[in-house]
Protein backbone atom coordinates (compact mmCIF):
# COMPACT_ATOMS: atom_id res chain seq x y z
CA UNK A 1 0.00 0.00 0.00
CA UNK A 2 3.05 2.35 0.05
CA UNK A 3 3.99 4.37 -2.60
CA UNK A 4 6.14 7.50 -2.86
CA UNK A 5 3.33 9.54 -2.94
CA UNK A 6 0.00 9.47 -1.91
CA UNK A 7 -3.40 8.86 -4.17
CA UNK A 8 -4.91 11.25 -2.46
CA UNK A 9 -3.89 14.43 -0.18
CA UNK A 10 -6.93 16.89 0.49
CA UNK A 11 -4.85 20.19 2.64
CA UNK A 12 -6.72 23.28 4.16
CA UNK A 13 -9.91 22.29 2.44
CA UNK A 14 -12.85 24.66 2.58
CA UNK A 15 -16.09 24.40 0.87
CA UNK A 16 -18.57 27.90 1.63
CA UNK A 17 -21.93 27.81 -0.28
CA UNK A 18 -23.96 30.93 -0.37
CA UNK A 19 -27.54 30.78 0.11
CA UNK A 20 -29.36 34.12 -0.56
CA UNK A 21 -27.15 36.39 2.05
CA UNK A 22 -26.54 33.74 4.23
CA UNK A 23 -22.77 31.75 4.05
CA UNK A 24 -22.99 28.38 4.77
CA UNK A 25 -19.42 26.95 5.70
CA UNK A 26 -19.84 23.30 4.44
CA UNK A 27 -16.26 21.92 4.88
CA UNK A 28 -14.37 24.06 6.82
CA UNK A 29 -10.93 23.23 6.64
CA UNK A 30 -9.80 19.45 5.79
CA UNK A 31 -7.00 17.56 5.72
CA UNK A 32 -6.65 14.07 4.69
CA UNK A 33 -4.50 11.74 3.35
CA UNK A 34 -5.24 8.52 1.46
CA UNK A 35 -2.27 5.44 0.34
CA UNK A 36 -2.97 3.58 -2.67
CA UNK A 37 -5.17 0.44 -1.75
CA UNK A 38 -6.72 1.90 0.88
CA UNK A 39 -10.26 1.73 2.26
CA UNK A 40 -11.48 4.90 4.14
CA UNK A 41 -14.98 5.10 5.63
CA UNK A 42 -15.99 8.77 6.41
CA UNK A 43 -19.25 8.22 9.21
CA UNK A 44 -21.20 11.72 10.57
CA UNK A 45 -24.80 13.15 10.82
CA UNK A 46 -26.31 14.67 7.94
CA UNK A 47 -25.02 18.15 7.61
CA UNK A 48 -21.58 17.47 8.87
CA UNK A 49 -19.85 18.01 5.27
CA UNK A 50 -19.61 14.26 4.16
CA UNK A 51 -21.30 14.54 0.85
CA UNK A 52 -19.38 18.16 -0.05
CA UNK A 53 -16.48 17.03 0.75
CA UNK A 54 -16.70 14.12 -1.33
CA UNK A 55 -18.14 16.15 -4.01
CA UNK A 56 -14.89 18.41 -3.99
CA UNK A 57 -13.00 15.33 -3.90
CA UNK A 58 -14.41 14.21 -7.65
CA UNK A 59 -14.01 17.28 -8.80
CA UNK A 60 -18.09 17.74 -9.15
CA UNK A 61 -17.59 21.11 -7.35
CA UNK A 62 -14.62 23.52 -6.83
CA UNK A 63 -13.19 24.37 -3.31
CA UNK A 64 -13.35 27.90 -1.72
CA UNK A 65 -10.14 27.43 -0.41
CA UNK A 66 -7.71 24.08 0.01
CA UNK A 67 -6.27 21.79 -2.20
CA UNK A 68 -7.03 18.43 -3.78
CA UNK A 69 -4.42 16.54 -5.40
CA UNK A 70 -5.15 13.05 -6.83
CA UNK A 71 -1.79 11.76 -7.79
CA UNK A 72 0.23 14.87 -8.33
CA UNK A 73 -2.88 16.70 -10.41
CA UNK A 74 -4.29 19.13 -8.11
CA UNK A 75 -8.04 20.03 -8.86
CA UNK A 76 -8.27 23.47 -7.55
CA UNK A 77 -6.06 24.40 -10.04
CA UNK A 78 -8.16 22.66 -13.09
CA UNK A 79 -10.68 24.31 -14.88
CA UNK A 80 -14.04 22.75 -15.20
CA UNK A 81 -13.28 21.07 -18.39
CA UNK A 82 -10.15 19.72 -17.14
CA UNK A 83 -11.73 18.48 -13.59
CA UNK A 84 -14.27 16.81 -16.08
CA UNK A 85 -11.76 15.21 -18.03
CA UNK A 86 -10.10 13.76 -14.83
CA UNK A 87 -13.34 12.65 -13.53
CA UNK A 88 -13.49 10.27 -16.66
CA UNK A 89 -10.32 8.21 -15.60
CA UNK A 90 -9.39 8.81 -12.10
CA UNK A 91 -12.51 9.31 -10.46
CA UNK A 92 -15.58 6.57 -9.99
CA UNK A 93 -18.78 7.40 -8.44
CA UNK A 94 -21.48 5.49 -6.72
CA UNK A 95 -24.38 7.18 -5.39
CA UNK A 96 -27.35 6.23 -3.11
CA UNK A 97 -29.32 6.06 -6.09
CA UNK A 98 -28.32 3.30 -8.64
CA UNK A 99 -28.76 6.27 -11.42
CA UNK A 100 -28.99 3.04 -14.16
CA UNK A 101 -30.73 3.73 -17.84
CA UNK A 102 -33.54 1.96 -17.86
CA UNK A 103 -33.88 1.14 -21.27
CA UNK A 104 -30.10 -0.57 -21.93
CA UNK A 105 -29.45 -3.56 -20.39
CA UNK A 106 -26.68 -3.90 -17.66
CA UNK A 107 -24.34 -4.44 -19.69
CA UNK A 108 -25.08 -1.70 -22.06
CA UNK A 109 -25.21 0.55 -18.94
CA UNK A 110 -21.92 -0.72 -18.10
CA UNK A 111 -19.99 0.28 -21.24
CA UNK A 112 -21.66 3.59 -21.71
CA UNK A 113 -19.52 4.61 -19.28
CA UNK A 114 -16.51 3.28 -21.50
CA UNK A 115 -17.93 5.27 -24.26
CA UNK A 116 -18.11 8.65 -22.28
CA UNK A 117 -14.32 8.20 -21.35
CA UNK A 118 -13.30 7.87 -24.94
CA UNK A 119 -12.40 4.33 -23.95
CA UNK A 120 -13.20 1.76 -27.47
CA UNK A 121 -10.39 -0.95 -26.41
CA UNK A 122 -11.92 -5.05 -25.93
CA UNK A 123 -13.14 -4.85 -22.19
CA UNK A 124 -10.06 -6.55 -20.19
CA UNK A 125 -10.29 -10.55 -18.55
CA UNK A 126 -9.60 -8.53 -15.55
CA UNK A 127 -12.68 -6.72 -16.00
CA UNK A 128 -14.84 -9.98 -16.54
CA UNK A 129 -13.36 -11.15 -13.19
CA UNK A 130 -14.39 -8.22 -11.62
CA UNK A 131 -18.10 -8.51 -13.20
CA UNK A 132 -17.20 -12.04 -11.15
CA UNK A 133 -16.69 -10.69 -8.18
CA UNK A 134 -19.36 -8.44 -7.96
CA UNK A 135 -21.86 -11.64 -8.66
CA UNK A 136 -23.63 -9.90 -12.02
CA UNK A 137 -21.61 -11.67 -15.12
CA UNK A 138 -25.09 -14.24 -15.19
CA UNK A 139 -27.50 -10.73 -15.25
CA UNK A 140 -25.74 -8.46 -18.00
CA UNK A 141 -28.25 -8.90 -20.43
CA UNK A 142 -30.98 -8.22 -18.02
CA UNK A 143 -32.79 -4.19 -18.07
CA UNK A 144 -33.06 -3.00 -14.63
CA UNK A 145 -36.87 -3.24 -13.75
CA UNK A 146 -35.43 -7.23 -13.99
CA UNK A 147 -32.69 -6.69 -11.39
CA UNK A 148 -32.90 -6.64 -7.33
CA UNK A 149 -31.73 -3.16 -5.90
CA UNK A 150 -28.42 -5.09 -4.81
CA UNK A 151 -27.96 -6.19 -8.17
CA UNK A 152 -28.55 -2.90 -9.68
CA UNK A 153 -26.23 -1.29 -7.26
CA UNK A 154 -23.14 -4.16 -7.93
CA UNK A 155 -24.55 -3.41 -12.10
CA UNK A 156 -23.47 0.87 -10.53
CA UNK A 157 -20.39 -0.57 -9.05
CA UNK A 158 -18.47 -2.15 -12.39
CA UNK A 159 -20.07 1.04 -14.20
CA UNK A 160 -18.28 3.16 -12.13
CA UNK A 161 -14.62 1.19 -11.94
CA UNK A 162 -14.84 -0.33 -16.14
CA UNK A 163 -12.16 2.61 -16.55
CA UNK A 164 -10.04 1.30 -13.77
CA UNK A 165 -10.81 4.51 -12.19
CA UNK A 166 -7.85 5.72 -9.22
CA UNK A 167 -10.27 6.35 -6.63
CA UNK A 168 -13.66 5.31 -6.05
CA UNK A 169 -16.05 7.30 -4.19
CA UNK A 170 -19.22 5.50 -2.68
CA UNK A 171 -21.53 8.07 -1.17
CA UNK A 172 -24.29 6.16 1.04
CA UNK A 173 -24.14 3.08 -1.81
CA UNK A 174 -26.37 0.90 0.29
CA UNK A 175 -28.95 3.73 1.25
CA UNK A 176 -31.72 2.49 -0.45
CA UNK A 177 -31.11 -1.47 -0.01
CA UNK A 178 -32.87 -3.78 2.75
CA UNK A 179 -30.43 -5.29 4.87
CA UNK A 180 -29.70 -8.57 2.95
CA UNK A 181 -28.59 -6.61 -0.19
CA UNK A 182 -26.64 -3.77 1.78
CA UNK A 183 -24.43 -6.96 3.04
CA UNK A 184 -23.62 -8.35 -0.63
CA UNK A 185 -22.78 -4.55 -1.55
CA UNK A 186 -20.51 -4.26 0.76
CA UNK A 187 -18.81 -7.30 1.20
CA UNK A 188 -18.09 -7.01 -2.47
CA UNK A 189 -17.11 -3.66 -1.91
CA UNK A 190 -14.72 -5.50 0.60
CA UNK A 191 -13.19 -8.12 -2.43
CA UNK A 192 -12.57 -5.38 -5.02
CA UNK A 193 -10.34 -3.29 -1.98
CA UNK A 194 -8.52 -6.77 -0.71
CA UNK A 195 -8.36 -8.85 -4.03
CA UNK A 196 -7.86 -5.92 -6.46
CA UNK A 197 -6.35 -3.16 -4.80
CA UNK A 198 -8.83 -0.59 -5.50
CA UNK A 199 -9.04 2.79 -3.49
CA UNK A 200 -12.19 3.50 -1.94
CA UNK A 201 -13.70 6.28 -0.06
CA UNK A 202 -16.87 5.23 1.34
CA UNK A 203 -19.60 7.69 3.39
CA UNK A 204 -21.78 5.86 5.44
CA UNK A 205 -24.67 6.34 8.41
CA UNK A 206 -23.90 3.06 10.02
CA UNK A 207 -20.74 2.60 12.17
CA UNK A 208 -20.87 -1.11 11.98
CA UNK A 209 -20.41 -1.05 8.15
CA UNK A 210 -17.97 1.19 8.25
CA UNK A 211 -16.15 -1.00 10.73
CA UNK A 212 -16.81 -4.08 8.51
CA UNK A 213 -15.24 -2.75 5.35
CA UNK A 214 -12.81 -0.29 6.23
CA UNK A 215 -9.12 -0.16 7.09
CA UNK A 216 -9.59 3.21 7.94
CA UNK A 217 -12.64 5.52 9.57
CA UNK A 218 -13.01 8.90 9.68
CA UNK A 219 -15.55 11.15 12.06
CA UNK A 220 -17.17 14.06 10.47
CA UNK A 221 -18.81 17.01 12.78
CA UNK A 222 -19.97 20.33 11.36
CA UNK A 223 -17.34 20.31 8.60
CA UNK A 224 -14.16 18.99 10.47
CA UNK A 225 -12.45 15.82 10.65
CA UNK A 226 -13.22 14.77 14.46
CA UNK A 227 -11.92 11.51 15.00
CA UNK A 228 -10.07 8.91 12.61
CA UNK A 229 -8.98 5.75 13.68
CA UNK A 230 -7.52 2.73 12.49
CA UNK A 231 -9.23 -0.89 11.94
CA UNK A 232 -7.42 -3.26 14.49
CA UNK A 233 -9.34 -6.32 14.22
CA UNK A 234 -11.79 -8.36 11.60
CA UNK A 235 -15.25 -7.18 11.79
CA UNK A 236 -18.32 -8.59 11.06
CA UNK A 237 -22.06 -7.87 10.09
CA UNK A 238 -22.86 -11.64 10.77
Amino acid sequence: MSSSQPILEVRGLKKTFRIGEVEVHAVRGVDLVAEAGEFIAIVGPSGSGKSTLFHVIGGLTPPTSGSVVIEGQDLAGMSERQRTELRKTAVGFVFQKFNLLPTLTARENIEIARDIAGNHSPISEDFKAVVKILGIDKRLDHKPYALSGGEQQRVAIARAIVNQPRILLADEPTGNLDTANSELVLKTLKQLNQELGQTILMITHNPEAAAFVSNRRIEMRDGLIKRAAWSSEESSLD
